[in-house]
């Protein structure tokens, strides 16, 4: 690769985002919306493509596993069912880009490997890979979109055996699109929502899907046709209304729920007990297979739309394993208990490795930010950090509103930097020993548990306390204290990186 950098290879933007799925496209809307007229932006894409997630996992029946009445964006009405199917995701993204202009903006196959903050000239740098040539790009602004898991490597899991297997191995991150399991026996090894979206969606081609699970999840069967109400409001009023109607209710009935379970566990377990034993109509036992050592939404829940997981296993063409391996064998699995699993195709669901901003380890002045030693100001920028906004969405609720949440605070936090005549805004915490961390994700899933060592942290206190929900992040990022913990700077003054000083100074910046 040719790491020469010519200077007509330079370009300079006042923001640039990173990513151009679900968080970027937003982050662009709002950015365009928000900041003064003549702001420039740039979305730099590693893909060929937007729609992160739903543009690259392609195994069969990817969905939402959230409502897309929330999941879609604010500023453009969904109209479809509340779940969809992923190639319904990406033509919502696709039109949404092309509607508003954030097309013209995107800049495909650009992969930036590095970003490095100059407290001299109040600016990221961001080299950039384009195929065999290094660009560099240049803004006083960046927004890092990436989503929080890692594209290249999924979650290892120790599965004993499993070199022994003569058949197919396949992880769903990767998950062949001609991938023939027509008349084949196929084992799912996991029971998140990727394995609950998988099993029902092969069932109908493959000769049995088995789904072998170590511990069960929640597996809630969800009503999944045209919403009555939504239908008559989208007749009645105009589209946007009703659009942001069916919004809010569906926020306010997914928190209810969540905080339902959370506050009364045993009334929440019978009441999903129930509709499970109904959905399996006695052709499956319930217990041990549906029963979750965990109370519910201490873990992400799984949905099932219409219920087509049970569907499955009630026409006999898929079922479920529960029960620890004792090993992968040529043909199949053999139990700890001794039962065999047959199966030509192996899945293993095993989950994602969260990798936040991509991987990219941002800099100042050339010196590495040691991210996890850090606190997150607001859940949205990171202690120490200059100009960089993190876009993390829940792991309760949809991942939109989290993404809407950060991007409405950061440009209202970079207009009220310019109401000050600052170039640079930068969380402080004046004394770091003294503040209790506490974790960033609030779930204790094993993606979540297993990445906390590189993961920043939460405070207990003050605007670096964790996030708790939509309602009040969007009462932060409308009217909340943007300046708590913060500093602006204007005037040369030197700046302490990772606890020492660094050799440059700042130096006045234009406005945007």
């Amino acid at each position: 690769m040719n790491g020469t950098i010519h200077a007509s290879e330079v370009a300079a933007f006042d923001v640039i985002i990173i990513g151009a799925g679900i968080s970027g496209i937003n982050s662009a809307y709002r950015v365009s919306t928000k900041l003064p007229k003549g702001t420039t932006y740039v979305i730099l894409e590693a893909r060929n493509a937007v729609g992160g997630t739903w543009d690259f996992f392609r195994y069969p029946g990817i969905r939402s596993d959230s409502d897309l009445y929330t999941f879609g964006f604010a500023w453009r009405p969904w109209k479809g069912k509340a779940i969809a199917e992923g190639h319904l995701i990406r033509e919502y993204l696709q039109e949404s880009i092309k509607e508003t202009g954030i097309d013209k903006n995107i800049k495909f196959n650009h992969k930036v490997v590095s970003a490095d903050w100059s407290s001299e000239d109040l600016r990221w740098t961001l080299d950039v890979q384009v195929g065999e040539k290094m660009l560099q790009y240049r803004g006083q602004f960046m927004i890092l979109g990436t989503g929080y898991y890692d594209y290249d490597e999924p979650l290892e899991s120790f599965i004993p055996g499993i070199e022994s297997f003569k058949g197919q191995v396949v992880h769903p991150q990767f998950f062949p699109e001609d991938l023939d399991y027509a008349n084949k026996e196929v084992a799912i090894i996991g029971s998140g929502a990727t394995a609950v979206t998988i099993l029902p969606n092969m069932a109908d081609k493959a000769k049995q899907v088995t789904m072998v699970q170590r511990s069960p999840s929640y597996i809630f069967p969800l009503p999944n046709k045209d919403d009555p109400l939504v239908k008559f409001t989208q007749w009645l009023l105009p589209a946007q209304w009703a659009h942001t109607l069916a919004r809010w209710r569906w926020i306010f009935t997914s928190y209810a729920f969540f905080y339902f379970c959370r506050t009364f566990p045993n009334a929440a377990r019978k009441i999903i007990r129930a509709a499970t034993e109904k959905s399996l109509n006695k052709t499956f036992p319930h217990d041990p297979h549906f029963k979750p050592v965990y109370n519910p939404w201490e873990q992400r829940f799984c949905m099932a739309p219409d219920g087509d997981f049970y569907k499955a296993i009630r026409k006999g063409k898929a079922s479920v394993v529960t029960g620890t391996i004792k090993t992968v064998t040529g043909d199949g699995i053999t139990m700890d208990s001794g039962e065999e699993v047959k199966a030509d195709i192996l899945i293993t669901a095993t989950g994602l490795k969260i990798k936040l901003a991509g991987g990219l380890k941002p800099s100042i002045d050339g010196q590495p930010l040691d991210i996890p030693s850090k606190y997150m100001w607001k859940g949205v920028m990171l202690q120490d950090l200059p100009n960089a906004c993190f876009v993390i969405g829940y792991t309760n609720a949809s991942w939109t509103l989290g993404a809407d949440a950060t991007a409405q605070l950061f440009t209202r936090l970079i207009n009220k930097m310019h109401q000050k005549g600052a170039g640079a805004v930068i969380p402080r915490l004046p004394n770091p020993e003294a503040m209790k961390p506490t974790p960033m994700l609030n779930l204790n899933s094993t993606y979540i548990v297993k990445a906390m060592d590189a993961m920043p942290k939460s405070g207990s206190e003050g605007n670096w306390r964790p996030r708790t929900n939509y309602f009040q992040d969007y009462k932060e990022a409308k009217w909340g204290d943007i300046e708590s913990g913060m500093e602006f700077v204007k005037a040369r003054k030197s700046i302490e990186i990772n606890g020492g000083p660094n050799k440059y100074g700042y130096s006045d910046s234009p406005r945007i």
